[in-house]
């Protein structure tokens, strides 16, 4: 009897903790929005997949000497790595010095949702 009188005396002592966490609404809310957040991803990773590929292949490029040889090892370099963005004739060649340079720019336009777009421009030169 002693002992549960002091176990009651201890137990109104304590003050009550409020309780921490996520509701399960709060829960179904940031579930859904890194849902959406891994499909846009999905989507866009190809993207910057196929533009390292576009570099790698204007640097092949750069080493022809004239501007049909440029467009022409673009194109083969293309073809091998899939590359359906952007083709030979859309590169810019042009001579800074004895090197040649090999400039491109494009979108990419990926539907997320109704009028919802995402555009994603990409440009570089050869090094």
């Amino acid at each position: 009897m002693a002992m549960q009188h002091t176990m009651g005396k201890a137990m109104k002592g304590q003050r009550k903790s409020a309780q921490r966490g996520i509701t399960f609404l709060g829960l179904l809310f940031v579930g859904a929005v890194l849902a959406v957040l891994g499909v846009v991803a999905a989507q866009v990773v190809p993207t910057l997949i196929e533009y390292q590929a576009v570099n790698k292949a204007v640097n092949k490029a750069r080493d022809g000497n004239t501007v049909p040889e440029v467009r022409a090892i673009f194109d083969k370099a293309a073809q091998i790595d899939d590359i359906k963005s952007i083709s030979g004739k859309d590169l810019e060649v042009t001579k800074e010095g004895d090197k040649v340079v090999v400039s491109f720019a494009y979108q990419r336009e990926i539907h997320l949702a109704g009028p919802a777009w995402l555009t994603l421009k990409y440009a570089g030169r050869s090094k």
